[in-house]
């Protein structure tokens, strides 16, 4: 069995030291170096292009964002450079939050998750999938709220789309997303359904709080997955907040 092959990039030496022989638990997982600093773990991350890269935000240098920008530009101009970033961050830091998402990390991960989902998140993110602890969904969604608000600045920009009873003002933060919010448009159904998505809820506990079948949430999910075009319900909470299709 291939192991993933990952880069750990933490200043703290109890957390480092303690993940890496953490790691040494799991078959599959494979530490090949670690950093303490940002400069030292983009260096590493190029020369060794591990499949996953776990990079904490606070670092001394140039902070977790900057690193992950910085992997995201050389990774744009080497096609062949596929290591993914798994963004660790701390619940209480919003700002924080908001710009890793932003910087386009590929999941993201709260520092206190326990080494299961950890390890379950490196997979995940290994294979393509985005990961995101429900906690960080849940700032990015209360951010959201309050930008939704105080309304969008000039430099938003913002697609209509219609409903059979009315018009969802959406703002959108990528050309990507606003393609694919323009060619397909969510209901206002499938809008309050992504917003449970993200905010972690399952399909039943949709159905209790939206007073619908379960049968009905899976139909609703369904279109939105393909609107989206997202592979599962975590890559369309991804893809969702990117886009600022939460209300």
């Amino acid at each position: 069995m291939d192991k993933i092959s990952v880069i750990l990039i933490e200043d703290h030496n109890l957390s480092r030291i303690g993940l890496c022989a953490a790691f040494k638990q799991y078959k599959d997982i494979k530490v090949i170096d670690s950093a303490t600093n940002g400069k030292d773990g983009l260096k590493q991350i190029k020369i060794h292009q591990p499949d996953v890269a776990l990079v904490d935000i606070g670092l001394p240098d140039i902070d977790g964002i900057e690193v992950t920008q910085k992997v995201k530009q050389y990774q744009s101009e080497n096609p062949d450079f596929n290591t993914k970033i798994l963004m660790l961050t701390m619940h209480d830091s919003e700002d924080s939050v908001m710009a890793a998402f932003a910087a386009g990390a590929d999941s993201y991960s709260l520092k206190d998750v326990s080494m299961d989902n950890l390890v379950q998140a490196i997979r995940n993110t290994h294979e393509g999938n985005a990961w995101i602890d429900p906690a960080i969904a849940r700032i990015v969604l209360k951010q959201a709220q309050i930008t939704k608000a105080n309304s969008t600045s000039k430099s938003d920009k913002v697609v209509q789309t219609e409903t059979t009873s009315d018009i969802q003002e959406i703002t959108a933060v990528t050309e990507e997303y606003q393609q694919i919010i323009e060619t397909y448009p969510l209901t206002d159904r499938e809008l309050e359904v992504l917003e449970l998505i993200v905010a972690g809820c399952s399909n039943a506990e949709i159905a209790e709080k939206l007073y619908i079948t379960v049968g009905t949430v899976k139909t609703h999910v369904c279109h939105i997955l393909n609107k989206l075009c997202a592979d599962d319900r975590t890559q369309a909470a991804v893809r969702a907040l990117r886009a600022g299709l939460v209300k």
